[in-house]
Formats: structure tokens, sequence, C-alpha cells
């Protein structure tokens, strides 16, 4: 997959198939990416991996907050 340099600057193409490389991508969405690239997400994907993805405490506990909130309704 090939992925804008805004999010990815290191390399020109991402392996999606291997678990590690998918994980690191969407860290890198949910951290570089812009509000289109979000919107790309699959949400339940962020759900279920949002724990292994180390992110910055302010991203996480935005991200946690918007998935609880999904359920709230």
């Amino acid at each position: 997959m090939k992925v804008p340099r805004y999010i990815v600057w290191s390399t020109d193409r991402i392996d999606t198939v291997d678990p590690f490389q998918r994980r690191w991508l969407l860290r890198q969405i949910l951290t570089h990416g812009r509000a289109e690239d979000v919107r790309a997400l699959d949400m339940q994907e962020v759900e279920r991996e949002l724990e292994t993805l180390d992110l910055p405490p302010h991203l996480y506990g935005l991200w946690k907050r918007f998935l609880e909130s999904k359920y709230a309704r």
C-alpha cells in the first residue's frame, strides 16, 4: 500500500498484511493523519487495536472516549 508522505516519511510502501506494519500504520494515521485519512479507517479495527498502539496519552484518551461514546447513544 502506498501512503502519503505526511503519514509515513521513512518508506514508500507498507505491507498491510503484516500485523506489525498494519498497527504501525494505524498509529501513524491516528497521530499524523488528516480527517480524510481517519475517515477511511475501520473503526472496529481502531477499537480492537487501541490498547496496542502506544499512542500519546492525549490521543489515547481522545480515541478511548470517542469509541466509548458510540455505545452511549
